[in-house]
């Protein structure tokens, strides 16, 4: 999960009410389940923080997670997608298939001093030591489907139908060369056997209002392409770059044309679109121009039709500006996750099980927001709902927080409660509503 987003201030404007399924006693025993669960909840939250794994690496947080619902008495299968986990939960009453889903993977952020909690692993990531961080909240995310499945699971016997509960490793993305995340999920058939969800829930941490909701219909979230250029020069003394070509100073002129493909070359009016680089590497020495540089940046977009042509701009802007200075450049477009849709019958549907959650006046629209999520490879599948859930300490706004993937992200610990019964009450509400 990526970027801020522009928050709206009004309350999300749809016709909610009650389902005439939604089954009130069940409600009242998530809510007294939420309680019961908070204290664990942290605690399984601040264990993950401490300990907090890289994609398709999540090893002893899968075990923790397989452990737990083994122990609740589901049907758990290991080692999905590398290291996910598919806990199945089969309620006393017949009915239909839902399924709750969290990402478990943390971030090569290091993490300052000051929680006790705080995160001590390092690693080796793209050939730089770094540390490793739960920086984008995935540790509350799992904790808190943890919190819920203990719930649920204890009222099986009640429950009109069956729950799947998805803990997805690689959110962020595979290592370079190695499939995961959702679509490797969705692959090997996560939402085709025996037990098949009609529709999925998601949720992820926000630096907002703690306890509060944000969600839209349809496009919430952009689509994530990765974007790798290699600028080939050629390698001569920094005294006399007349002899050699100068990769550097062509890859700074790419950098600065790229950004007017975006503001000057595509149509914003239709949709938004942005070009980011976040890396860049070349050289080793004060006064050797080298052969090669290497930048590495992201693509978002929420129109198809934009995202295709940008990709286009994108290689020829590239190639030709390295011509112009007689280098060469290659360019590699990495599609990592479509736009994240959110079906907007089922929203509409789910309004009440929101609104029961938050609090009536606690659940708001939202901007699209042009961060990425892989959960958008579920909801190409099947119906499904992705929201925001507030997280900020009482009195901070969006903007003095600091922002997810952030080494001074904050996660407020008295929301998760709120986290486990939307999770909860979304799947209940759904099974207890009879099939369109």
């Amino acid at each position: 999960m990526k970027l801020h987003c522009l928050i709206l201030s009004t309350t999300l404007a749809l016709a909610f009410t009650l389902p005439a399924g939604a089954n009130e006693d069940l409600r009242a025993r998530i809510n007294s389940g939420a309680a019961a669960v908070e204290q664990k909840v942290i605690t399984w939250r601040r264990d993950l923080h401490a300990h907090p794994e890289l994609g398709n690496r999540e090893t002893r947080t899968a075990k923790l997670v397989a452990k737990h619902l083994k122990a609740l008495g589901m049907e758990v299968t290991t080692g999905v997608a590398h290291t996910g986990v598919v806990g199945v939960l089969r309620g006393g009453k017949p009915g239909r298939v839902v399924a709750l889903r969290a990402d478990m993977d943390a971030l090569p952020v290091t993490e300052p001093e000051g929680l006790p909690f705080a995160s001590k692993v390092r690693t080796t990531f793209n050939d730089q030591d770094t540390g490793v961080m739960h920086a984008c909240g995935h540790d509350a995310h799992v904790a808190m489907l943890m919190g819920a499945a203990e719930i649920l699971a204890g009222m099986r016997d009640e429950l009109p139908g069956t729950i799947m509960f998805i803990f997805q490793p690689a959110e962020e993305g595979a290592p370079k060369g190695e499939e995961g995340g959702a679509e490797l999920m969705v692959k090997e058939g996560v939402l085709d056997g025996e037990a098949k969800p009609e529709a999925i829930f998601g949720l992820h941490v926000w630096p907002v209002e703690p306890g509060h909701i944000y969600v839209r219909p349809e496009g919430m979230m952009a689509a994530s392409d990765r974007l790798y250029i290699t600028v080939h020069g050629r390698q001569t003394h920094g005294s006399q770059p007349w002899n050699g070509v100068d990769p550097i100073t062509v890859a700074a002129q790419i950098i600065t044309a790229l950004q007017t493909i975006v503001s000057r070359q595509v149509d914003l009016t239709r949709s938004p679109a942005v070009i980011s680089l976040g890396s860049i590497h070349g050289g080793i020495r004060h006064n050797i121009i080298p052969d090669d540089v290497a930048l590495v940046g992201t693509i978002r977009t929420f129109d198809k039709t934009m995202q295709e042509d940008i990709w286009r701009r994108i290689k020829t802007t590239v190639e030709h500006v390295a011509l112009s200075a007689g280098a060469t450049a290659e360019v590699e477009i990495d599609p990592h996750a479509p736009v994240v849709r959110n079906d907007p019958a089922l929203l509409e549907r789910m309004g009440p099980a929101l609104k029961w959650a938050a609090g009536e006046d606690a659940v708001h629209s939202l901007a699209p927001v042009t961060g990425g999520e892989d959960f958008a490879f579920y909801a190409d599948r099947i119906p499904a709902v992705f929201l925001f859930l507030g997280i900020n300490k009482p009195g901070v706004t969006q903007q003095q927080a600091a922002p997810n993937h952030s080494p001074l992200f904050y996660v407020n610990e008295a929301a998760l409660i709120v986290g486990v019964r939307t999770l909860g009450g979304l799947a209940v509400d759904y099974l207890s509503q009879a099939p369109e």
